[in-house]
């Protein structure tokens, strides 16, 4: 077999990513290490898969695209669109889907810059911090796509998390809700539209009750497992609010399982607006996310650091959108407190 990037680094007691930066002449790596690397290469007849034009130096025009989670539909979305725009602006699109795992985010990264990527575009999640802060080191061409870091200098495109969070509080108010549970998931986006909830509450003179709160995996069984437990709790919610499509449809499955008539009995809202929204009895109410505009603003801000064009950092955030459907409705007054 022919040996790979992960037998030099076994071999040079280093890691992938620094036998990378050796291969792409990327980083600050001593000469000693450098020069150990490169002979074992040699002795092991290594030869590293690249284009030919990334030898010379030149654009490959691809792009790597890492995702946390295929069991959101979200993300599908994303690649479509993104995708789609970059085939029109003449760009390749490789993607990897990391199952949220640091080590399998380092090994992409390495086997990504080792095809020569022009640039990543990360979406959603990204749990190791180390190489994330290598590629900002580096200068490595990379945007953030739905998901912000404010204490790293980096560009990114997200969505409004916290005015969405908001919103689809302020509207569940409105109906007269008061004990309104949360379905989260652990990521970034969930922190902020958790904080908009809070802050919702707050405006409107509503006690913060944690233990309406119940986190949950991005999957529907573990979603219908953890909305069971938070509609068997002694804080029986009147309206759910799920921080994703998918934890929405969880807790619609687990409503239904019990009985409870949605929306006349329990109120649920999603977020993302994906296609699960109309394909669900009744059709769930959700949060649009303008995804197609946040793709091309994604991919021309990717690219105009390719380019070297544009060497400032921005931080794009849209606006979300409730998109009222079938599941939600004013609280029986018997219900209200």
């Amino acid at each position: 077999m022919k040996p790979t990037i992960y037998d030099i680094a076994r071999e040079a007691g280093v890691s992938a990513t620094t036998v990378s930066k050796v291969i792409n002449n990327k980083g600050r790596i001593s000469e000693k290490t450098k020069a150990k690397i490169v002979k074992i290469m040699e002795d092991l007849h290594y030869q590293p898969s690249v284009l030919a034009s990334a030898m010379k130096g030149k654009n490959t025009f691809t792009i790597g695209i890492i995702i946390p989670d295929m069991n959101n539909p979200v993300y599908s979305e994303y690649l479509k669109l993104i995708e789609a725009y970059g085939r029109e602006l003449g760009f390749s699109i490789l993607i990897c889907n990391t199952n949220n795992d640091p080590e399998k985010e380092e090994e992409q990264v390495t086997l990504f810059r080792q095809r020569q990527v022009d640039g990543f575009i990360i979406a959603s999640k990204f749990k190791n911090d180390e190489v994330l802060k290598e590629l900002i080191n580096e200068n490595f061409p990379l945007v953030l796509f739905a998901l912000e870091r404010p204490e790293l200098s980096i560009d990114c495109v997200t969505i409004d998390d916290f005015l969405g969070g908001y919103k689809v509080t302020e509207y569940l108010l409105s109906l007269g809700h008061r004990q309104i549970g949360l379905m989260t998931e652990d990521a970034e986006s969930s922190l902020e539209r958790v904080r908009g909830y809070k802050r919702a509450l707050l405006n409107a003179d509503v006690e913060y009750n944690e233990k309406l709160i119940y986190q949950s995996e991005t999957t529907i069984d573990r979603a219908v497992e953890q909305a069971g437990k938070l509609l068997d709790s002694k804080d029986k919610p009147t309206a759910i609010f799920g921080c994703n499509d998918v934890l929405a449809v969880g807790t619609l499955m687990a409503a239904k399982h019990r009985g409870i008539k949605i929306p006349n009995e329990l109120s649920v809202i999603g977020f993302d607006n994906t296609f699960m929204c109309k394909i669900v009895e009744p059709q769930l109410s959700s949060v649009s996310v303008p995804l197609g505009e946040m793709g091309r603003q994604a991919m021309d801000l990717l690219i105009s650091k390719i380019d070297k064009t544009n060497k400032s950092k921005q931080r794009i955030k849209m606006l979300p959108d409730l998109v009222i459907r079938e599941t939600t409705a004013r609280v029986y007054e018997k219900d209200a407190n």
